[in-house]
């Protein structure tokens, strides 16, 4: 992807940001139960798209780190499945 590509999908993700090549958000919650529920949602997204996001979860929590492994790089489909995750 592009810079401009990658700029004009970011824009449409709110919160995200860009860095490394990937794209990555920090969700915060209140405790660590809605963490894990959220971290359970996320998974079940992912494997119904088979787009797997690294996470990184702690106590109140969990920042969703996406690229496309294939490619070393971000898709379109990285986009996709942001916004599908701000949906939760």
């Amino acid at each position: 992807m592009n810079p401009n590509d990658v700029k004009d999908y970011l824009s449409r993700v709110k919160g995200w940001r860009f860095e490394e090549n990937k794209i990555k958000k920090l969700f915060t919650f209140v405790n660590f139960r809605q963490t894990l529920n959220f971290v359970n949602k996320v998974g079940e997204i992912a494997e119904n798209e088979g787009h797997h996001p690294d996470l990184y979860v702690s106590y109140g929590h969990c920042e969703v780190i996406l690229w496309t492994h294939a490619i070393n790089g971000l898709s379109e489909n990285d986009f996709i499945l942001a916004a599908k995750i701000d949906e939760l």
